[in-house]
């Protein structure tokens, strides 16, 4: 497996990483023969979050002996300092580990959010200290809002960030490019447009073909899909793949959300982007348990639309989005 240095923190990680949302829908047992699968492949990189369900602990289980192999990376929604402290101790409890590689401020969304996890008793309090303790080695932030990490950029403190990147998705290009130009390690997320593409090599060459990245990390759950995503470290990239990438990106441009946030807020409360998020979890990922219980506890839910077409005007993609807000109630219920 080759590696590729993720940014200032200066670990050397495998170009293809290990996504660890679906696991949660197999049994232990399976997961850990997946999971030893990938890192006798040569995967080092794991990534998880306290969200995931049972991962981190079907993660922390697997990797019983052979945790000096691997990186592991964890997440955390927490904003305040007292629940982000809680939390790091539950990841290293149920990773059964020392220390975490790095910790990641979770789908940071918008600048009140990032205010509040800086300031004085936010989140970034509680992994500073961690970090001096030795809890955690290195700290993240994942965002699906790509002007806000324009912003976060320019703070030193974070040696990472992880952004969706796939052939639909291609906006943080440039993004990728200053990141790497301040030595910021740079974790694509979504790699598959969150299951809506098929082709895994052709997904995972195309991404792995940017130079700015350090590290993809697609869901696995079974071996044969580590074997598909392994597999695509060794293919050259070439003009027809090239090719081939713009036809599916065209197929997807007026029907594939890419969560900028441009269509917020909405006159009702609804948080488009997120609604669609869970609906591709619910569809595409076989996680229905776990995006309901999430979809669920958002206070307005796809059903309150009201028609009213103002995201519409906002869309820089031009997506039908009061269908796709149908959509997701067909899914849900509600």
């Amino acid at each position: 497996m080759k590696k590729r240095r993720l940014g200032k923190t200066n670990i050397m990680v495998s170009e293809v990483g290990f996504g660890g949302i679906p696991i949660q829908r197999i049994t232990q047992r399976e997961a850990e023969k997946v999971i030893k699968f990938a890192v006798e492949g040569g995967i080092n990189f794991i990534d998880t979050a306290r969200g995931y369900g049972v991962s981190e602990e079907y993660i922390g289980n697997a990797l019983l002996g052979i945790r000096e192999k691997v990186y592991i990376a964890s997440k955390s929604m927490a904003r305040t300092k007292d629940a982000m402290k809680e939390d790091i101790e539950r990841s290293l409890k149920n990773l059964r580990t020392d220390y975490i590689d790095l910790y990641q401020l979770h789908n940071v969304k918008d600048e009140e959010t990032l205010k509040q996890v800086m300031t004085e008793g936010g989140a970034l309090e509680a992994l500073l200290e961690a970090k001096n303790s030795g809890k955690i080695l290195h700290i993240g932030i994942t965002s699906h809002s790509l002007d806000l990490l324009k912003k976060i950029l320019e703070y030193d403190v974070f040696e990472t960030i992880m952004y969706p990147y796939n052939i639909v998705e291609d906006q943080a290009e440039k993004l990728f490019e200053e990141a790497k130009e301040r030595d910021i390690g740079v974790i694509a997320m979504k790699p598959l447009a969150g299951g809506a593409l098929e082709d895994s090599e052709l997904a995972i060459s195309y991404i792995l073909n940017n130079k700015n990245i350090s590290t993809v990390i697609p869901g696995m759950d079974s071996i044969e899909q580590v074997k598909q995503n392994i597999s695509a470290v060794d293919i050259e990239f070439n003009d027809e793949m090239m090719k081939k990438c713009k036809e599916i990106k065209e197929k997807y441009t007026q029907s594939f959300c890419r969560r900028c946030g441009y269509c917020m807020p909405c006159p009702q409360g609804i948080d488009i982007p997120f609604s669609f998020i869970l609906k591709g979890y619910y569809d595409r990922y076989d996680l229905k348990a776990w995006a309901t219980e999430r979809y669920t506890a958002m206070k307005r839910h796809a059903s309150d639309c009201i028609k009213c077409g103002l995201c519409e005007t906002k869309c820089p993609y031009n997506l039908k989005i009061r269908d796709m807000l149908r959509e997701v109630v067909e899914s849900f219920g509600f």
